[in-house]
């Protein structure tokens, strides 16, 4: 019998910073929903420190804001186990290395987990001390869903 999979989940994001703070949100929420099958992991304002995060499991699923023009609250998920993410979707970052760039050397590197899952919550208001706006509120939630139902399966 093989041992149960390692899966370790990363919310990113800046806490005082508006809608920038919905993976650490998401992160919050999860880690009593997953608790024994996952590690949670709150990782504010991560640059290389994301290399680290991403080593010693089977799987990571990473959760972030992202700006790519379209409605706030909207959602994507990647699979960069294999692929490239596409940098237009987290273009801007107030870490120090933006998601793609860190997972991208992480991969040069030889340093990617077996599967790296990417959730990206369009964001719109990212301003210091903004409240979550209503429209992420809601993706938080579903992308909340989204993520316990991978940890089960």
């Amino acid at each position: 019998m093989n041992p149960p999979s390692r899966i370790r989940i990363i919310g990113l994001g800046n806490a005082f910073g508006g809608d920038d703070a919905v993976g650490l949100l998401a992160a919050r929420r999860l880690g009593g929903l997953v608790a024994g099958r996952a590690e949670v992991v709150e990782a504010e304002m991560a640059g290389l420190e994301l290399l680290e995060l991403m080593q010693g499991v089977d799987a990571v699923i990473l959760i972030d804001a992202a700006r790519t023009g379209q409605p706030a609250g909207t959602i994507h998920r990647f699979d960069a186990s294999t692929t490239p993410l596409a940098a237009p979707v987290f273009t801007h970052s107030t870490h120090a290395l933006n998601a793609v760039d860190a997972l991208e050397l992480a991969r040069v590197l030889g340093r990617l987990p077996g599967r790296v899952l990417v959730y990206g919550i369009e964001v719109e208001e990212v301003g210091a001390g903004r409240p979550l706006s209503p429209a992420v509120g809601v993706a938080l939630e579903q992308v909340v869903r989204q993520v316990l139902a991978e940890v089960e399966a």
